[in-house]
């Protein structure tokens, strides 16, 4: 008896530390002290996002690998120094993450309207994230507030846990269970491909390689990505790359998908109903994203005291 009380009290005090994670998010956590910071993040986006369609997908891309790196901490923003093995040169991010001056000019704009710098640069990639979705023709959802930067940086977890575009089902649904994400969070948020471009040496091996994919497509991008060089040449992630709909589910169920990560999601295994489903109904993939975005950015806050505000983005205070 005395065992299983000892068992459910050490289970108690397990839900109230993982809990405490992300006790102190709020989706008011500004608004009494710099009420515009979040109008002000929102002005920086569209403007950005009107003059260069592509930033959108670059900015929601920034706040996932910043995530999925011990958290969204906005650890991808720290260059590289004697101390911080910077995030910005592992393999996903090397000369592919894009946005950081962005980042800068919404961080530079916030500090100058709030007097001094009250909102974290992890805020900001989460905000910016819903920003450029929006922006985009996509949901909206209450971002979770109060998150602080962190003090370092890992380029070797990012090699290592930001998913790669040649993973197989069970390896992203594994890699997403690291993160505390299910199936349909895997299945909604790589509909964030419903935004954006790739680079030829991310779908190369699949256009040439893969079975599972239609003759016609495969045909159209080896035109522009050859068996060698053009490395850095894009590609569409689907028909429509500056607007949020559901074409990228449609193009799994034709085997039109870009990456072998994505077909993936439509290969006979148990997320072929959901992509199914999200192919039909822009709703429900709407929805769904914007849920799984919310829960995505609840990965491993730093809160309350930890962590800090940084200055500059880019460095440590």
């Amino acid at each position: 008896m005395a065992s299983s009380s000892f068992l459910f009290l050490h289970v108690l005090v397990m839900l109230s530390l993982a809990s405490m994670a992300f006790a102190d998010l709020s989706d008011d956590f500004y608004d009494d002290v710099c009420p515009e910071a979040l109008p002000t993040i929102k002005r920086v986006v569209e403007d950005v996002v009107r003059q260069e369609r592509r930033m959108g997908a670059s900015l929601l891309r920034l706040h996932f690998h910043d995530c999925f790196v011990n958290g969204c901490d906005a650890s991808i923003l720290l260059d590289q120094t004697d101390t911080i093995d910077s995030e910005k040169t592992a393999r996903a991010n090397n000369n592919s993450a894009r946005g950081f001056e962005v980042i800068d000019k919404i961080k530079l704009e916030v500090d100058k309207i709030c007097g001094r710098p009250v909102v974290s640069c992890a805020d900001i990639l989460a905000v910016a994230a819903r920003d450029s979705v929006v922006a985009l023709h996509g949901p909206t959802w209450e971002v979770q507030l109060g998150r602080r930067d962190s003090t370092t940086a890992s380029r070797t977890t990012a090699n290592n846990d930001i998913p790669t575009p040649f993973m197989d089902l069970s390896a992203l649904i594994n890699n997403f269970k690291k993160q505390g994400l299910d199936e349909e969070d895997l299945v909604a948020l790589s509909g964030g491909h419903t935004l954006g471009f790739a680079q030829c040496s991310t779908f190369r091996n699949r256009i040439y390689n893969d079975a599972n994919i239609d003759s016609t497509f495969a045909s159209r991008r080896q035109a522009n990505c050859p068996r060698s060089g053009g490395d850095s040449n894009l590609a569409s992630l689907d028909p429509t790359p500056a607007l949020f709909d559901s074409k990228y589910f449609s193009n799994l169920v034709s085997n039109k998908g870009l990456l072998h990560s994505d077909q993936a999601l439509f290969s006979g295994g148990e997320t072929d109903d959901l992509v199914k489903t999200y192919s039909k109904n822009l709703k429900t993939f709407s929805d769904d994203f914007a849920e799984s975005m919310i829960k995505m950015g609840n990965i491993k806050p730093l809160t309350g005291k930890q962590g800090q505000i940084r200055v500059d983005c880019r460095k440590v205070n």
